[in-house]
């Protein structure tokens, strides 16, 4: 499969998880975070989280993978998945910086780790089904069919 079109594959798995995650976090603080107002305040549509949620889907599906897919080989390592991780890290300081709004105390540790946390497997997520669905493992080898891996 090629790259772009196998990290837009990781890309929707990765933000299906992080969007579950990221829910999970809403109900157990009531809804106290509004994580896609968050999108939706940062491009200027304050009060729709359809277009945050839709603008987030988007970001997490297209731009982010295709971005993991033009800098995957200057990124250091040799799993797309560890590489995904740092990506993920990367994508978490401007979302923690800007998504923590008037949040307070002790809620704040918790949405800065559970957030890292949901990125974190967002990164995992997206880059490890973008190496199955390339071949680029790290291990090195061949698959059970023969074929190469590239690492």
């Amino acid at each position: 499969m090629n790259r772009p079109l196998a990290a837009v594959a990781g890309g929707f798995s990765g933000t299906a998880a992080l969007t579950v995650l990221l829910l999970l976090f809403e109900v157990e603080t009531r809804s106290q975070i509004g994580m896609f107002d968050v999108v939706a305040r940062f491009v200027g549509v304050p009060g729709s989280t359809t277009i945050g949620f839709a603008l987030f889907v988007a970001a997490g599906t297209l731009a982010w993978p295709l971005l993991f897919v033009a800098v995957e080989d200057s990124v250091p390592g040799a799993d797309p998945a560890i590489k995904g991780m740092g990506v993920g890290v990367l994508l978490w300081i401007p979302f923690f910086l800007l998504g923590r709004a008037e949040l307070s105390g002790a809620i704040v540790f918790a949405f800065a780790g559970l957030t890292l946390v949901a990125h974190l497997a967002y990164g995992y997520i997206t880059g490890a089904v973008y190496a199955r669905l390339t071949g680029r493992t790290p291990s090195g080898g061949t698959f059970d069919d023969g074929s190469e891996l590239r690492g």
